[in-house]
């Protein structure tokens, strides 16, 4: 009789466990799915999901598809539509693809549009979050402002010279490196090097010699900003499951090393010049104005600036500054090295100009090196740096005609990558060919089809800027150098799986031979 009895408690214990785990799978699969039918309810052409939890993007997430294939794969199943319903982890996403509808989120309509809408993490996370790209609303619209006079043609006249003399510097080291009968350099770490010297001494007047020096912590803690890895990975998909399991994982943007470096080299920087009284016509002063109207006079009263704000927009444009720039002159010697028609049409062009303004390289000089333009806009077509850009609708938006309501707080993806690779604008796609920017194709092409720094109001702010460096920097080393592949190159390119940005995964190996001229 007990033992019957102990039988018959042991299987209900086990009929009350498995209905406890039951119930706890129906509940996690319920919260797991339960944004699911947000797309079908609402009548909008969607991607279904195919996996609980990650929705659309399960084989990005578990590195079996890079972003910007998943990406393409989706934007190609509905070629012809104006917009795609998508499910980013649990999250809704709308994939803007039609290019007269991007136009208008990113310019027309910009009103409705005004936020990136990332998740921002909070000064107690981490003080470097809330730079100009996170900002939102009238925040961001004040800082802008403050901002925006560092990058004016004038201001940019006085930091030639300055970026001129880092090309200088990078020009001996490439030849200190590269024996006459020629060598191989992994491109994209020793422009990674320069691009720092560049923002370090034009924007906020430090000399980083990152450059020379191996051990530049700039540099160093500048490269682990945006290093692929595991932590970048599990923090994007914690904030697309939840903020809030973000918060208390404490998932950081940047590692807590390189937060303390740069808060702390910023910081000084701003109260070394303060109390010296020193003054330069920088991004470095402007941050220090803005610090002394926003945080301590607080003459903007509708919004509150913290000095972490200030800091963290010091960073943004640091990290900006030197990561994208890099990353793109890369790319455009690694198409140069396999294109070399097109390499001898840009030296020619370069040698031709130099003569004509006797070795000066002023504003004209750089003016008039339009086929160096039409290639750098071909190398940010086919490798822009960001895959999508984000937005998010900042109050409701009826989508012209149409019967789709873009509700206040839905996410906006679009999709640069696949857009900047869609044969209907640029046909033959993965062909790198400059001519594809010259005014006549140009003007073939409707609005909304090329946007690598971004478009409208939340354009790029330092992009004149990246063209002057990424111009003197190519100048030098193409008048100098011939580039070739090596054994070491990627043919073809493979990107990065774990990076935010467009990103090598194995770096850019090329091959200098030195040119015989006195040009």
């Amino acid at each position: 009789m007990f033992a019957a009895l102990q039988l018959l408690l042991e299987l209900a214990a086990s009929w009350w466990t498995v209905g406890l785990l039951a119930s706890f799978a129906a509940l996690a699969y319920h919260w797991t799915t339960v944004t699911f039918g947000y797309w079908h309810d609402r009548g909008v052409p969607y991607v279904r999901p195919t996996v609980p939890l990650f929705g659309n993007i399960a084989s990005m997430a578990l590195g079996i598809e890079h972003q910007a294939r998943m990406f393409g794969r989706i934007y190609n199943a509905f070629r012809g539509h104006r917009y795609v319903g998508t499910y980013q982890m649990r999250t809704p996403h709308l994939l803007v693809c039609d290019p007269a509808l991007v136009n208008r989120v990113l310019i027309g309509d910009f009103a409705h549009f005004t936020d990136h809408g990332q998740y921002t993490s909070s000064p107690d996370e981490n003080p470097l979050a809330n730079g100009l790209f996170n900002m939102r609303g009238t925040q961001w619209k004040v800082m802008r402002q403050k901002l925006s006079p560092v990058f004016t043609a004038g201001k940019l006249r006085h930091m030639r010279g300055q970026i001129a003399a880092c090309s200088e510097q990078l020009m001996r080291n490439v030849a200190a490196d590269v024996p006459a009968t020629g060598g191989s350099i992994e491109v994209h770490d020793v422009l990674g090097k320069y691009s720092t010297d560049v923002i370090g001494t034009c924007a906020f007047g430090l000399q980083l010699n990152a450059i020379s020096d191996e051990q530049s912590a700039f540099r160093r803690y500048g490269k682990t900003v945006f290093q692929p890895s595991f932590r970048l990975l599990i923090k994007e998909l914690t904030w697309l499951i939840s903020p809030a399991l973000r918060r208390t994982l404490r998932i950081t943007d940047i590692p807590q090393d390189a937060v303390r470096f740069f808060t702390d080299a910023f910081t000084d920087t701003m109260r070394y010049r303060q109390e010296h009284g020193l003054v330069r016509d920088d991004l470095m002063q402007s941050l220090i104005q803005a610090r002394t109207d926003l945080v301590i006079n607080k003459t903007e009263p509708s919004v509150t600036f913290l000095e972490t704000d200030i800091v963290a927009n010091a960073f943004i444009l640091f990290a900006a500054g030197f990561e994208t720039v890099s990353t793109a002159m890369s790319f455009c010697l690694y198409e140069l090295a396999l294109k070399k028609p097109i390499q001898d049409k840009v030296r020619e062009e370069m040698n031709a100009t130099k003569i004509k303004h006797s070795g000066e390289i002023d504003d004209e000089f750089l003016r008039e090196l339009q086929y160096l333009e039409m290639v750098l806009a071909e190398t940010l077509r086919k490798y822009p740096p960001l895959i999508t850009l984000f937005r998010e609708a900042t109050q409701d938006y009826h989508v012209p005609d149409d019967t789709l309501v873009i509700e206040k707080g839905t996410k906006v993806l679009i999709p640069a990558y696949a857009i900047h690779h869609d044969y209907r604008y640029y046909p033959d796609p993965e062909t790198f060919d400059p001519e594809r920017f010259s005014p006549e194709e140009k003007a073939k092409r409707p609005n909304g089809t090329y946007m690598p720094f971004g478009d409208g109001p939340r354009l790029c702010i330092g992009k004149r800027f990246a063209e002057m460096e990424m111009k003197l920097a190519l100048t030098e080393l193409l008048t100098k150098y011939e580039v070739e592949p090596c054994e070491k190159t990627d043919i073809p390119m493979r990107f990065s799986s774990k990076a935010v940005l467009v990103t090598p995964e194995n770096g850019i190996w090329l091959k200098f031979k030195p040119l015989n001229t006195n040009t």
